[in-house]
């Protein structure tokens, strides 16, 4: 006879997003269960996060492809125990290892087992979109679920989406000695600020990536073992080939197979509609993550579990706010952004100032060597920042300090009054929010006050 199951909480999916419900829900005293037919961890421990930073440091030290490829196994290895499914049972959570799909507003299947919970939370994330390029289904394309197992190692590879994954990629394997061919129908990191992307360019060409920005792929196609990709720009076609092709091309919600209309919850092919508090059309449902967008980020996941347990759990009204949602591609230098880019800024009403101190003028990045990307803010005319973006070695770290500045709806001067030590790259921050004030002291008219008040001893 089938189980059938009626807990306080009933998740769908054991990414980032679903595993911090279930562990933060069960340690609350609610119970739960938690459905994944696929890997505990989902894409950002398997395919994902870890396995990319992991390859990142490897290539940075220099490994060859096989070092790097158990370095990376390695790091896998020893965090997966933190989403394992017997970590999840000790905790007292119930985990069904099969795939769900909704079979009414109230009721959930998965395998033998019928799930009737007081609310349910839909965190199934998000699969790797393929664009609709001629011949590209008919190839043995890799994607970030594939690429960390590629064998034999790239001779050359193509890359086709030039977001964060593909810069990232194209200069890991780039330093494990493959070739590597970029390619994107917009420019490199549309949604970062092209004065900080084209210095990121720079640094890729410079070490051997040929990036094709502005290029449109017309077809797909193969010739004995080589793949190729038959390109578009400026009016002129090119034939690119290679070894292998990554597809790299962004990420749809993962919605297979759930049976969201027998649930009455409304979707698009950009995922699921949701309201402030991440209450879709049913409101027994919630959904975070991926699934939902519209910041398809581990951390993003991370903060919308935390909105949906104080609705789930306490009954409270809290809602998303996403004024200060931080990115990072981890290139070398980083390229870290939160809040409004100048582009953004500018098309909004109001006037902006715009801040920048470059790494070359702080001494902890001549020392180090690294003086690559400087520090970009947008503010007011009356100081308030509106955005901050960083390119630079450790940028994801400098850029918890603005972050925090949007969020609390902080001004330029309590940047420019912090207090850093010497010497370190965090310099550069203060330096930017003390030249909000130059064009405000250093001018005549503060000379001329400075020599009066000084004729009064």
């Amino acid at each position: 006879m089938a189980d059938a199951l009626v807990p306080d909480l009933c998740i769908v999916g054991a990414g980032s997003a679903g595993l911090t419900v279930a562990a933060a829900a069960s340690q609350l005293g609610a119970s739960v269960v938690l459905i994944e037919p696929g890997r505990m961890g989902g894409e950002c421990l398997n395919t994902g996060c870890v396995p990319s930073k992991a390859l990142l440091a490897a290539a940075a030290r220099g490994d060859g492809f096989a070092a790097a490829h158990a370095h990376v196994e390695a790091v896998i290895a020893e965090i997966a125990p933190q989403d394992s499914q017997e970590r999840f049972e000790a905790m007292g959570v119930r985990v069904i290892r099969a795939a769900a799909a909704f079979a009414g507003p109230k009721t959930v299947v998965a395998g033998d087992t019928t799930v009737r919970a007081r609310r349910f939370v839909i965190a199934t994330g998000s699969v790797p979109y393929i664009p609709p390029v001629p011949g590209l289904a008919e190839l043995p394309y890799l994607t970030n679920e594939t690429l960390f197992e590629a064998r034999p190692e790239p001779e050359h590879l193509l890359i086709l989406g030039a977001g964060p994954v593909g810069v990232e990629m194209a200069q890991a394997f780039r330093r494990l000695g493959a070739r590597v061919s970029l390619v994107d129908m917009a420019r490199l990191l549309a949604r970062d600020d092209p004065e900080l992307t084209e210095i990121l360019v720079s640094r890729l060409t410079a070490e051997g990536v040929t990036v094709l920005e502005h290029t449109e792929v017309l077809r797909a196609e193969r010739r004995g073992s080589a793949l190729a990709l038959i390109c578009r720009s400026n009016g002129a076609e090119r034939r690119l080939e290679g070894s292998h092709l990554l597809v790299a091309a962004g990420r749809r919600a993962n919605l297979d197979g759930l049976a969201l209309d027998l649930a009455g919850v409304q979707y698009t092919a950009d995922g699921i509609e949701t309201d402030r508090r991440l209450r879709t059309a049913n409101r027994r449902i919630f959904a975070i993550g991926d699934v939902v967008g519209p910041h398809r980020f581990t951390h993003m996941a991370a903060y919308q579990a935390g909105i949906v347990l104080r609705n789930v759990l306490f009954r409270l009204p809290a809602k998303v706010d996403y004024r200060a949602v931080p990115w990072v591609t981890f290139s070398d230098p980083e390229l870290a952004h939160v809040g409004l880019t100048e582009a953004r800024a500018r098309a909004a009403p109001g006037e902006i100032r715009v801040l920048r101190w470059p790494f070359g003028e702080t001494d902890r990045a001549v020392a180090d060597g690294a003086t690559d990307g400087l520090v970009k803010a947008i503010v007011t005319p009356r100081g308030r920042i509106l955005g901050a973006s960083i390119l630079g070695r450790n940028a994801g770290e400098l850029l918890q300090p603005w972050a925090l500045a949007i969020q609390a709806k902080l001004g330029v001067s309590d940047l420019a009054r912090t207090v850093v030590p010497y010497p370190t790259r965090a310099e550069a921050s203060t330096r930017a929010a003390v030249s909000y004030y130059a064009p405000k002291f250093l001018n005549d008219r503060t000379r001329r006050l400075v020599r009066f008040l000084a004729r009064f001893g």
